[in-house]
């Protein structure tokens, strides 16, 4: 499988446009299990916020994870006397269950979650999202590691946090900054494509989440925040750790065996529109030749000890034969790994033996040289040799590198299959109200007397909407028609493209903020 440049089914990147809708821009997701003291209070400063400084239309969905105290009430409440609030019961625990089935169901364009306690300063909340609705960038995660991050939190939680990030990017080769801190968003049409790749259903969905992202070469936009810890937080600590490296050994064994179709996720090149124009644009070239002229360097190292080799027992025909025979193989394999990004078993017989072939042109070009020089003189020396098939093996790299590149694994940007997979809603994973997911209860009919229906898939050319009226009801969006299946084509504007328009954010005053955030005075 190509990671490295395939061009995926995500469109190119796009400013979203601004104008009047009815559906709202953001859609912020607080997951909770038993929250019923902090939900009220978390949910209504999150509102008075974003009502004065986020300037379009929103929503605030509680996603609620199998409580089994008052917190459905709660929220119950809290959607019947606020118009943005949304509230959302699943049967099942976790939190990243939670988030899965809420975002996959959601019409916003603009996906996002932050944690019941809000710990992160909401100042950080418009910069966070600002980068997704600019499309500058696909994810985008608060930092609380971040120099210019302010942070009270205990020296336990400070040294396991920092300690699971060195784990990460020891692991893993994770870039990014926070994996664990509860602030992040993400594009809905990024997400349609990579929660399907996403199997752990709890705490480690954040970094699941961002190791594919990261590695399929999507943008991760990171703010530093404020943030102060909870002391009443209710995350058991060490069965969370332990989850999280089970899932480290569990992504690390997948990337490993490139059994994740991470290629699905590649960006086209470039967001410039002219760039789109453009065909059969190299990509990865000065990777390949440096990765190339490494595997070449030890292959031929590796040759020229096999050759002496053999060289004792047989003759310099034989010897170059058997040498050039070995290394080949080993040659092809490494190549297909290290330098053109081929993961799994899928065609490596093919590969190998395309990369015989090659090995047969090398074989050729050597033999003939060794021929000609054994009609020069009779008996030359070994250094000649050595020499002679130096020069030789110079001449067959170059023309390696050419083959590999262009016939054995070729760049296959131009095949359309990969490119339009069609993915559909599978009810036993995908629908909110099935099985896994539980969504479906009395208690949850009991507040939903009328189940909403799933709107249809945003159209691209739709206009980013303008924030209503307090007293204007808000579109539903959760669907619980259980015959209902939803298909959409992974990246679904991969063939369309959106308007040039320019959303014009509104400037906050610099002295607008919530008076109850007393965090400061801490």
């Amino acid at each position: 499988m190509r990671t490295d440049s395939s061009p995926g089914n995500l469109p190119a990147r796009e400013h979203l446009p601004a104008g009047s809708a009815g559906t709202p821009v953001l859609d912020v997701v607080i997951p909770v299990y038993n929250e019923e003291k902090d939900l009220q209070p978390c949910v209504v400063r999150l509102h008075e916020h974003l009502k004065r400084t986020f300037p379009y239309a929103f929503r605030i969905t509680v996603a609620d994870n199998a409580s089994t105290d008052t917190t459905p009430q709660v929220a119950a409440r809290l959607e019947s006397e606020i118009p943005e609030v949304r509230s959302f019961r699943l049967e099942q625990k976790g939190r990243g269950r939670a988030l899965r089935t809420v975002w996959s169901a959601s019409d916003a364009p603009i996906l996002a979650y932050m944690d019941v306690d809000l710990s992160t300063d909401l100042n950080a909340l418009l910069p966070l999202v600002a980068p997704l609705i600019s499309g500058h960038s696909d994810l985008a995660i608060g930092s609380r590691l971040a120099r210019s991050s302010r942070v009270v939190r205990g020296a336990k939680r400070e040294f396991i946090s920092r300690t699971y990030n060195m784990i990460l990017r020891g692991s893993l080769q994770a870039r990014f900054s926070d994996a664990q801190c509860g602030f992040k968003a993400i594009r809905r049409d990024v997400a349609q494509v990579l929660l399907p790749l996403i199997e752990d259903t709890g705490w480690f969905f954040d970094t699941e989440m961002l190791v594919l992202a990261e590695r399929a070469g999507l943008r991760i936009h990171e703010v530093p925040v404020d943030w102060v810890d909870d002391p009443n937080s209710t995350v058991h600590i060490v069965k969370t750790a332990t989850d999280d490296l089970k899932g480290v050994w569990r992504v690390g064994r997948a990337l490993a065996t490139g059994s994740l179709p991470l290629d699905r996720l590649a960006r086209p090149f470039g967001d410039d529109p002219r760039d789109r124009d453009l065909t059969d644009v190299p990509k990865g070239l000065a990777r390949q030749l440096v990765g190339f002229c490494v595997v070449g360097a030890l292959s031929t190292l590796f040759y020229l000890l096999l050759y002496s080799g053999f060289r004792t027992f047989s003759g310099s025909q034989i010897a170059n034969a058997l040498a050039l025979l070995v290394s080949a193989v080993a040659n092809t394999a490494a190549n297909r790994r290290l330098t053109f990004g081929v993961r799994g078993r899928g065609s490596a017989v093919r590969h190998q033996a395309q990369g015989l072939v090659v090995f047969g042109i090398g074989l050729a070009l050597t033999s003939g040289s060794l021929a000609a020089l054994n009609a020069a003189t009779s008996s030359p020396a070994h250094s000649t040799e050595l020499a002679v098939l130096i020069a030789a093996n110079l001449a067959a790299t170059v023309l390696r590198f050419l083959l590999f590149r262009a016939w054995v694994f070729p760049d296959r940007r131009d095949e359309t299959t990969a490119s339009n997979v069609v993915t559909s809603h599978n009810p036993a994973s995908h629908n909110p109200s099935s099985a896994t997911y539980g969504t479906t209860t009395a208690a949850h009919q009991q507040h939903h007397p009328h189940p909403h229906p799933l709107p249809h898939q945003q159209h691209p050319h739709t206009p980013l909407p303008q924030r209503p009226n307090a007293t204007a009801p808000q579109a539903p969006y959760i669907n619980h028609d259980h015959n209902q299946t939803n298909e959409f084509r992974a990246g679904e504007v991969a063939d369309r493209t959106w308007g040039d328009a320019t959303m014009q954010l509104q400037a906050v005053r610099p002295h607008d903020h919530d008076p109850r955030d007393t965090r400061d005075a801490r």
